[in-house]
């Protein structure tokens, strides 16, 4: 494996020597994800018992074929290892794109950039809390007289799993607001004014949530909305990056020599 070295915006690299470092860093990643597996597989019975949490007292997930406990299990472990590495993906993409960045472009993500993994945390604490027991609790109660409800495990740890990864990622959206506008690609009055197509954005994606039923999906919008709204708050305060930050990155030309 090539050695991983950051480069900068200067550096000039050829398409070899690009592939080359990202050869690398999907190395790094597929590593931690290998380890962080077999930790997961190790307390394989927590995560089953954190999984199960959401569910009634009185329901445990089915299987239906000999392999299938075994094959469930593997599936909620790569899940979680999946959760688990985030931040160390996020990283080695992070690092992989840094150097397309001018220095100015830099000073401004990087503050912005810290809060991603703090961002996904708190989605996942939110579906894991709110989202995914009030989703269970409607499923499981509708037209239940009518119905002999069961819960097969492969499909609950899948949507379980999916929905924690989902409103993670969602909980982003502040992480993308702040970067357009301090960028300057669009202004907090220009997001305001377009307000309703961001809660109908908003809506599309929380209904493409893992269930797609009506609590998931009012549950989910609920934060995104107001996250959106406290991200153009926080837009207008901290405003664009100044020319005076810009000026103070770009190097000074070298001045003019007389020649008179």
């Amino acid at each position: 494996m090539a050695k991983i070295k950051a480069a900068s915006f200067d550096d000039r690299m050829t398409l070899v020597e690009h592939l080359d470092e990202l050869r690398s860093r999907l190395i790094v990643c597929g590593i931690a994800l290998v380890v962080v597996s077999i930790f997961c597989f190790w307390q394989n019975h927590l995560l089953l018992d954190i999984a199960n949490e959401p569910l009634p007292d009185n329901v445990e997930p089915l299987t239906f074929s000999p392999s299938e406990p075994f094959l469930t299990t593997l599936t909620l472990v790569l899940y979680s290892a999946i959760l688990l590495t985030l931040p160390i993906l996020l990283y080695q993409a992070y690092a992989f794109i840094l150097p397309a960045l001018t220095p100015t472009e830099k000073k401004v993500i990087l503050p912005i950039l810290l809060t991603v993994p703090l961002l996904f945390i708190a989605g996942v604490v939110f579906a894991y809390f709110v989202v995914v027991p009030a989703a269970i609790k409607f499923l499981l109660n509708f037209n239940d007289d009518q119905f002999n409800i069961q819960i097969r495990a492969r499909e609950y740890y899948s949507f379980f799993s999916l929905t924690l990864m989902s409103v993670g990622i969602l909980f982003q959206i502040p992480i993308g607001i702040l970067a357009v506008t301090r960028l300057g690609i669009v202004t907090p009055e220009q997001l305001a004014k377009n307000r309703r197509y961001a809660i109908l954005i908003i809506a599309v994606l929380a209904m493409l949530l893992p269930g797609t039923d009506p609590i998931t999906m009012l549950l989910s919008m609920l934060p995104l909305i107001l996250l959106f709204e406290f991200s153009l708050v926080l837009a207008r305060f901290l405003g664009r990056a100044s020319e005076s930050d810009e000026r103070a990155v770009e190097p000074a030309e070298p001045p003019v020599e007389s020649t008179g």
